[in-house]
């Protein structure tokens, strides 16, 4: 049985501002900063907390609506993140999820009560949360905005 309660990884330099984040047993991945500074030659740690927020807060819509045995369909996701100036030094002031699910929200009885409780399995936006703000919304297959009910 594996621990959760940890984990690592290690990053090498490549080139100029490329990494090679290697996860062990689980792959690699090459990272780099945009212009001016690399050469966009892959996700730089912004995007990757991003990347690592909407797939928490999908794994975890996942969870809250299958524990009920119940279907979502296909489900995708839309993330955006703003960035500002604090202090004179570029920082990410908010960031903005759109959960898609692949199913009219009529098609799973027990859609409000995961929404209720899916943000609150989400490990990584929980933890992040605590120092920027994270809107989510939930859209069922029609575009249906549907209503969350956790706290922010």
């Amino acid at each position: 049985m594996s621990d959760h309660s940890q984990f690592s990884l290690k990053l090498s330099l490549l080139n100029d501002y490329q990494f090679l984040v290697d996860f062990g047993d689980m792959g690699q991945l090459q990272t780099d900063e945009p212009a001016p500074l690399g050469s966009g030659d892959g996700p730089n740690p912004s995007r990757l907390l991003g990347a690592a927020i909407a797939n928490c807060l999908a794994a975890s819509l996942l969870f809250a609506i299958r524990k009920f045995k119940e279907d979502p369909g296909t489900l995708t996701v839309d993330v955006s993140g703003e960035m500002e100036r604090q202090n004179g030094r570029l920082r990410i002031s908010s960031v903005k999820v759109n959960l898609h699910l692949g199913n009219e929200s009529t098609a799973i009885p027990h859609i409000q009560r995961a929404l209720a409780q899916f943000e609150d399995f989400c490990v990584v936006t929980q933890s992040v949360r605590q120092g920027i703000p994270i809107a989510v919304e939930v859209f069922d297959s029609k575009g249906q905005q549907l209503n969350l009910t956790s706290a922010e």
